[in-house]
């Protein structure tokens, strides 16, 4: 796990950090094979498909890492204010959630494109309307469990309010488990973003994606296979490496 998170983490700095050029083309160099010069070789314009592949690290990972936090910081308000509320307010979360929980991330995305143009903030505003529903029901049941407990009914009759206790007791209890969850969240947001933009809704046409490189290279998958399996390894690569991350936090917030 530790080997896949370094890994992960030296990816990212690299694509930050290293200025590369995926964008020139060279039509004498098409489908060149894997060379100093190219390591993973060039595609059917000639672009080099390794710096496409750190470039679209930029807009594939830490896009995915904007979606996530954004999907956690609405579902955990949501989920902590329904939480401490209860009542009338707890149940409208509930049935709320049990109503989006069932739909598709990718539906979502194919009506929001309906009318947006295509583009990453389509991609956001589709996951984030429906990815935010996990975070809100495990930050209410944690609430919820939170609010029982001796230390929040002492700050009570301290004369605390709600807005205190929630982010003065409640929330640093629950960062960690939410903590863990945005990780095992990462690979599933990785994925229907990479699936929506496969589809066209997200980044166009020349700006290197990983789902939008999956989308160009299908055509060429008997002549370069690499620029399919290139792509698809790293998007299987990241997401296994934060999903281990993830269960690692996981298995320390449970004591296991």
């Amino acid at each position: 796990m530790l080997v896949a998170f370094a890994v992960l983490a030296g990816l990212l700095v690299v694509a930050a950090l290293l200025p590369v050029d995926a964008l020139t083309t060279d039509l004498s160099d098409r489908f060149a094979e894997p060379s100093l010069a190219h390591p993973l070789g060039t595609d059917n314009l000639g672009r080099d498909v390794a710096a496409r592949l750190l470039v679209g690290t930029r807009l594939s990972v830490w896009f995915t890492l904007v979606a996530v936090l954004a999907c956690a910081a609405v579902g955990t308000l949501l989920g902590i204010v329904a939480g401490y509320a209860g009542g009338v307010v707890g149940q409208l979360l509930q049935r709320t959630l049990d109503v989006l929980v069932a739909i598709p991330t990718v539906i979502v995305g194919l009506v929001v494109a309906a009318v947006r143009e295509p583009g990453p903030s389509t991609l956001l505003i589709a996951v984030l309307l429906t990815g935010w529903t996990p975070f809100a029901r495990l930050a209410y049941q944690l609430t919820v469990r939170e609010r029982a407990r001796e230390y929040v009914e002492g700050a009570v009759a301290l004369g605390a309010g709600p807005g205190r206790i929630a982010v003065r007791h409640i929330l640093p209890n629950a960062l960690r488990p939410l903590t863990a969850h945005a990780c095992l969240r990462f690979a599933n947001v990785l994925l229907s973003l990479a699936g929506l933009s496969f589809l066209g809704l997200g980044a166009q046409p020349p700006t290197p994606e990983w789902g939008a490189m999956l989308a160009e290279g299908r055509q060429y998958l008997f002549v370069a296979p690499q620029l399919v399996l290139v792509p698809a390894v790293a998007v299987v690569a990241v997401s296994l490496a934060v999903t281990l991350l993830g269960r690692r936090l996981e298995s320390r917030c449970s004591g296991r």
